[in-house]
């Protein structure tokens, strides 16, 4: 039986409007990547400017989780569910609306703001309304959710730019949004609300810290870890965001149950080392990504859509597992599905890491990516399964706000750690493997071709080490020159990127250590 009364309905008639919502949500973070070129050259807009209709979404997301899970606490998770709906649909009709890149940034921050009024909801009523016997089950169709629409992303995004054009990865929420909102108004129940004085002061301070951490590492690599404008550096930017949410955990404390998010939660082992292993699995979701989605595309020379094509089956697989996974972690400790995933997605990237190679076959990367899904599957919804557990209607929101700002800013934190990681190897594997390939290549025209890639140090395009070739060298020396740029950039890149998910393979054990380190009685609610 439900813990509300549902009037005769299950608990598990709540699910689709949740489902549905945070579906959009998830896709709507990796579904623009694949238009960026599209963008650029129908809006006449920089490839700076396009990135921000990204980061734009991401940044006001992230930022307004906590507020937004404490809002849930105060005025209920449906009302406040249905708000980012309609929000999030109306913005996502304005985005396909908008005639220019400035425009379609301000209405992906407003997606963004629907999105962070969403998310901590759908966790919060599945904790309070199912049974601990159920939770984990319906966890785990959250937790599917989330991987099956993360890798689905690009795939959608590709088919609607290639047939309907850049407009329709927004347009195609509006009808989505439409029948979610339906069932929202009519399946989810009025669920019980803290009337507590709210915390004005500690929304102001997580919002301004959260924004200046945030926008410092989601934006340092395009900044060159510099100036961002007068004396505006990137560190400080960054430097002052930490001190901000120094005095806003001080406040915090100061507040007790009355703060916008209760200190208290952390005294339970498992809510802190939930949240540590949602941050090392975010980073390793961008970690992964990032480096393979350019080898694929500038070494293998897949199309961009054939590229998340090879991210089909893992999707597949994490869509399956997750189910399962969420239904095993209701009998047995979930600390050990979450181990057991942790432990898989490890295995999986550094599989992947080895076989990274010039002339790898897709296959290869099939197999470890299949291998990475079911390693998500097992991760995601028994984690959010445990971080939640011990939360009750005061405090299910806040909680979920907490657990899903952390798990963005390890995405954050995973994307600007990989960028600087990458950059920094190819500018060491770029000229190692000019020296390589420089030995087959006349004296004459060795040199400049080995000074071409020493000045190329970190960039990430095909080609940077080609040099300018003095007037007169034969046709067959160029084509020559030209093949050993090609053999050098494609060998320097695949070391850096093998090397770069070595790193990300890491960051999982610290997510395996802190799952291992989780108490050893089954969750309880």
């Amino acid at each position: 039986m439900p813990l509300v009364d549902l009037h005769g309905r299950s608990a598990w008639s709540i699910l689709p409007p949740l489902i549905l919502g945070f579906f959009m949500i998830m896709v709507d973070t990796t579904i623009v990547n694949i238009a960026v070129p599209t963008l650029q050259r129908e809006l006449d807009a920089s490839l700076v400017a396009v990135g921000w209709v990204n980061s734009a979404y991401l940044l006001s997301y992230a930022v307004l989780l906590l507020l937004a899970g404490r809002l849930g606490d105060r005025y209920g998770p449906k009302p406040v569910f249905v708000a980012g709906l309609v929000v999030f649909t109306l913005a996502s009709a304005w985005c396909g609306l908008s005639g220019s890149i400035g425009m379609l940034i301000a209405a992906r921050v407003v997606q963004g703001v629907g999105a962070a009024l969403m998310t901590p909801q759908t966790m919060a009523m599945i904790t309070r309304v199912f049974p601990a016997t159920q939770r984990g089950a319906a966890m785990g169709l959250w937790g599917a959710t989330a991987g099956v629409a993360t890798i689905a992303g690009p795939l959608l995004g590709g088919v609607f730019v290639e047939t309907w054009g850049w407009e329709w990865i927004f347009f195609v929420n509006v009808p989505v949004g439409v029948v979610a909102l339906w069932l929202g108004l009519t399946r989810l129940p009025r669920l019980a609300t803290n009337k507590r004085t709210f915390d004005v002061l500690g929304v102001v301070l997580s919002v301004v810290g959260l924004f200046a951490v945030v926008f410092g590492l989601q934006e340092g690599e395009t900044y060159d870890w510099g100036t961002i404008t007068g004396f505006v550096t990137v560190w400080g930017m960054i430097g002052l965001g930490l001190a901000v949410l120094v005095v806003f955990v001080w406040w915090q404390h100061r507040l007790g149950d009355g703060a916008l998010l209760p200190l208290k939660l952390f005294r339970s082992r498992t809510f802190s080392l939930a949240n540590v292993a949602g941050m090392s699995v975010s980073f390793a979701m961008i970690g992964i990504f990032f480096p393979l989605t350019i080898f694929l595309q500038s070494i293998l020379g897949l199309s961009p859509l054939h590229a998340a094509l090879i991210n089909l089956p893992g999707s597949l697989v994490s869509g399956i597992v997750a189910p399962l996974a969420g239904r095993l972690s209701d009998r047995v400790p979930a600390k050990w599905v979450v181990a057991t995933g942790f432990g898989v997605l490890a295995v999986a990237v550094a599989w992947l890491a080895a076989v990274v190679a010039p002339g790898v076959s897709v296959a290869a990367i099939i197999a470890p990516m299949t291998l990475f899904g079911i390693g998500t599957g097992c991760v995601f919804s028994p984690l959010a399964n445990l971080a939640t557990s011990g939360l009750d209607g005061r405090t299910a929101g806040a909680g979920a706000g907490a657990f899903n700002t952390t798990r963005q800013v390890g995405g954050v934190i995973g994307s600007a750690a990989v960028v600087a990681t990458l950059t920094a190897r190819l500018a060491v594997t770029l000229p190692a493997a000019a020296q390589d390939a420089a030995a087959s290549l006349p004296e004459a025209v060795r040199q400049p071709f080995l000074d071409g890639f020493a000045g190329a140090g970190g960039s990430l395009e095909g080609g940077s080490g080609m040099p300018d070739l003095p007037a007169g060298v034969p046709d067959d020396v160029a084509r020559q020159v030209g093949e050993a740029a090609t053999t050098a950039f494609h060998a320097g890149f695949a070391t850096a990127a093998g090397q770069t998910l070595a790193v990300t393979a890491a960051v999982l054990v610290v997510g395996l250590a802190c799952a291992l380190a989780m108490p050893r009685r089954h969750v309880e609610h």
